[in-house]
């Protein structure tokens, strides 16, 4: 049987560098929060919940409408909540604006021909923030 306390705890983060120790060599996932700029905590934020509607939209599948990962209310939940993040931190972006935009749009735009029923103009995911795509 194996100790858990000799096990290393896989929520504890390293240790803080000393002042002027070089961060060059450390991945993004062994930064602490403290270290990561907001621009790209945003940013993964975005690409996990865009991963996340792809996957639900079923595009990771060579048949997305047969896709056992489908479901379109959770798509439209995740683009909902892509479209709120982008929009209110767009300011923040710079030049990762515009493909977080791009891939919005098309997440949208995929809803929409995955719909048996499209929404109406300015009703789909996300559109409340975005406008009518």
């Amino acid at each position: 049987m194996v100790n858990s306390a000799d096990n290393e705890d896989i929520y504890s983060r390293p240790e803080s560098p000393e002042a002027g120790s070089d961060q060059v060599g450390r991945s993004p996932d062994d930064r602490g929060l403290e270290d990561i700029p907001s621009v790209e905590v945003i940013s993964r934020a975005a690409l996990m919940l865009m991963s996340a509607a792809a996957e639900r939209l079923g595009l990771s599948d060579d048949d997305p409408d047969n896709s056992p990962h489908r479901d379109l209310d959770e798509a439209r939940r995740l683009i909902t909540a892509l479209a709120g993040l982008v929009t209110s931190s767009v300011q923040y972006l710079g030049m990762h604006a515009a493909p977080l935009r791009d891939g919005l749009k098309s997440l949208q735009q995929a809803f929409r021909e995955s719909s048996a029923v499209p929404d109406a103009p300015g009703q789909g995911p996300g559109e409340k923030y975005t406008g009518p795509v």
